[in-house]
This record gives structure tokens, C-alpha cells and sequence, in this order.
């Protein structure tokens, strides 16, 4: 079964939308009196978490998703190990520098240097700052950022602008923007590599959510046997067992034939549990960018 995290708020109804228009329907997430967090899709083939926006690419690092959907705003904020797969389009805002409509600044580069900038994104405006060679205070907040301003403590903030009635309605004005943000799908980026490795790389191959939630239960199963693994006494690997995958993936990159060599690898019982473990070290460090990644 797939897991899919879903934002809750502004982007729910469109993300359940697309996955509708995919085959996976999680209307009932939409329901006045859904109070369920994790919700299985009408076929039974996957489910939701419902959970924070900011939360989202947290599940899908973490692996308890395979599949997310979350504002680009977020994924530059948190810079997370997730797959952005797909722009999806909608949920559109603007990453933007805003200020009192009374104040005089009308650039981010008219900011005096050593000013206050209150914002809940830190990060994306400390990049944003630096790379104006602007040097800042910054002051985190968690929600009505709009009152740094108001109230003095800031000459400015960072912050998601849609409509900008917020900001006109409290008399400030977005002057600059650091970038456009709209919801992206994310996936695993291991998972989808494993999914991806059962085919060889010319081929098309049709990548499906029982693939995917395949992928991610091998992964999840490999890792755990490597931490077994690495508790056992060291042994060499016999070339026999080895070189036939080394020799694969050497054979115009035949991944798939390498998966199914190291499936029978793990199940081996006359190869040693710390030759296992020596084995996939080798092949880490043979192969960096590949298939021990999946270690």
C-alpha cells in the first residue's frame, strides 16, 4: 500500500483532485466530519496522512510516505531529502519582502543594513539577504508576521503573498519577491530510485503505485538487515557472490539483473552475515551514485 502525505488546508482540495484524476481517490479527506488523520483511498490500494504543509517533506524523507505533495516555499525553507517530481501549478503565491506602505523603502536594497526582518521563513531570507550582500537581523515568527512592522519591531518582513489583501488591509506593501511558489509532488527519492531500478534504462516502464510502495518496503526491509548485518563479525565477500554483480552492473548498467543477484544475496544462508554487510560497503564505494545508495 502507497502513503501519501496530503497538507492539510489551501492545497487539499486541488492535491485530492489530481490523485482522483491518478486513480487514487481520497475524497472522504474532504468531509465536514473527517477527524481521521490517516485515511485509506476509496480502492484500498493506499492511504493519506493528513498533516502540516511544513510536515509534509518531513514523512516523505523519513520514508512513512512515499509520495507528497507540498508548496514550493516550503521545500526552499526546509531543504529536505525529498524528490520534487512534479510542479503542479496551483496554490500559487510569491515568496516576498514587504513594508510599511508609509515607510520609504521601495527596494530590498533601500533596507538600511543591520535592520530587523521578522518573517517565518528565516532561511529563505537570510539567502535571499546575503546574496543582496544586505547584512540583517533576523527575527522568527511563527504566524502574523505582518505585526513586525506594525508594531516597530521590524523594518520589514518575509512572507507568502497571494492576493495581497492581507498586507493592503494592514497598510503594507510587498516591494520585492524572492521567487513564485506553487505545490510540487515529491516522492522518496531512494524509493523512486529503487522502483525505478527494476527496469533497465532504455526500456519505458510503467512506474505504478504498487511499484513504488513495493520499492519502499524493500528499502525499509535492506536497511534493517545492513544494521543486522553490520553487528556480525567481518568477512570477506567471495568474489563468486560478488563479482557477478559488479559485472552486471558493468554490463551497459544492467540494474535490474544486480536487484535480483542481491535479493538472493540477502536470502543466501552460506554467505556470512559479515560478508553481507562487507559486500555492500564495496559496493558503496564502487558505486556512490547508484545502487548501494539503496543501503
Amino acid at each position: 500500500m502507497i502513503t501519501v502525505a496530503l497538507a492539510k488546508g489551501a492545497l487539499l482540495k486541488d492535491s485530492v483532485a489530481r490523485f482522483a484524476a491518478a486513480g487514487l481517490d481520497f475524497a472522504a479527506v474532504l468531509e465536514p466530519g473527517n477527524r481521521l488523520l490517516m485515511v485509506p483511498s476509496a480502492c484500498g490500494r493506499a492511504r493519506a496522512l493528513l498533516v502540516r504543509n511544513a510536515d509534509v517533506p518531513v514523512y516523505v524523507a523519513y520514508g512513512q510516505a512515499q509520495l507528497g505533495v507540498v508548496g514550493y516555499d516550503v521545500l526552499r525553507e526546509h531543504q529536505l531529502p525529498v524528490a520534487q517530481l512534479v510542479d503542479l501549478g496551483f496554490g500559487g503565491c510569491r515568496m516576498s519582502v514587504a513594508v510599511k506602505a508609509s515607510s520609504p523603502y521601495r527596494r530590498a536594497a533601500d533596507l538600511p543594513a543591520h535592520c530587523r526582518i521578522a518573517s517565518k521563513f528565516t532561511r529563505c531570507a537570510e539567502e535571499y539577504f546575503e546574496a543582496l550582500d544586505l547584512p540583517v537581523e533576523l527575527i522568527h515568527l511563527a504566524g502574523s508576521v505582518e505585526l513586525g512592522p506594525i508594531t516597530g519591531m521590524s523594518e520589514a518582513i518575509v512572507d507568502l503573498v497571494a492576493t495581497g489583501r492581507t498586507l493592503v488591509e494592514n497598510g503594507l506593501i510587498a516591494i520585492e519577491d524572492l521567487f513564485h511558489s506553487t505545490a510540487r509532488l515529491v516522492g522518496h527519492p531512494l524509493a523512486l530510485r529503487l522502483a525505478l531500478m527494476q527496469n533497465r534504462y532504455r526500456q519505458q516502464m510503467n512506474l505504478t503505485w504498487d511499484a513504488i510502495a513495493a520499492a519502499q518496503t524493500t528499502l525499509t526491509r535492506w536497511r534493517a538487515r545492513v544494521a543486522e548485518w553490520a553487528t556480525q563479525p567481518s568477512a570477506a565477500m567471495p568474489p563468486a557472490v560478488l563479482d557477478p554483480i559488479v559485472t552486471a552492473l558493468c554490463d551497459d548498467l544492467d540494474v535490474p539483473r544486480a536487484v535480483l543477484l542481491l535479493r538472493e544475496l540477502e536470502k543466501d544462508p552460506q554467505t556470512p552475515d559479515g560478508a553481507k554487510f562487507d559486500g555492500a560497503e564495496s559496493l558503496r564505494e564502487s558505486f556512490p551514485q547508484g545502487l548501494s545508495n539503496a543501503f
